[in-house]
């Protein structure tokens, strides 16, 4: 984009409708994603009780097997999942497992049995169920 500097209101207006292109829930749900790892790293680094790199050190070390790899590794799946979370809810996800367990052959009791020991709510547990109705008549 060339610069217009006698007349900075339409570079403006230029830059804005670039911008507009992007959906507003895309960025909301990759600013989620990128905060809760963020927070996570950020407990860990005040529980290990060390300042600067040894911190930052300890605790990715502490997050995951393998060291301070593991723990970079943990928290980019922590940044999926919770991408996943923000984009599609919560009960989409659950749905879809039970759909994949369903189709990798689980009989219809092994999947109520995964449904139970699941840590949701009951009404999500319900619908759950629900679903598995649908799905297995």
């Amino acid at each position: 984009m060339r610069k217009n500097w006698r007349n900075p209101i339409n570079q403006f207006h230029e830059v804005n409708e670039v911008k507009s292109k992007i959906p507003l829930d895309k960025i909301a749900s990759s600013i989620a994603a990128l905060g809760v790892p963020g927070l996570i790293l950020v407990v860990a680094m005040g529980a290990t009780g060390y300042a600067g790199a040894a911190a930052l050190t300890a605790a990715l070390a502490s997050l995951g097997p393998g060291g301070m790899i593991g723990g970079i590794a943990i928290l980019g799946v922590i940044g999926l999942i919770t991408k996943g979370i923000s984009q599609y809810g919560l009960q989409a996800i659950f749905t879809a497992v039970v759909n994949e367990l369903k189709v990798r052959g689980e009989t219809k009791d092994s999947i109520l049995i995964k449904i139970e020991e699941y840590p949701v709510s009951k009404d999500l547990k319900l619908k759950l169920k629900e679903h598995l109705n649908e799905i297995d008549a």
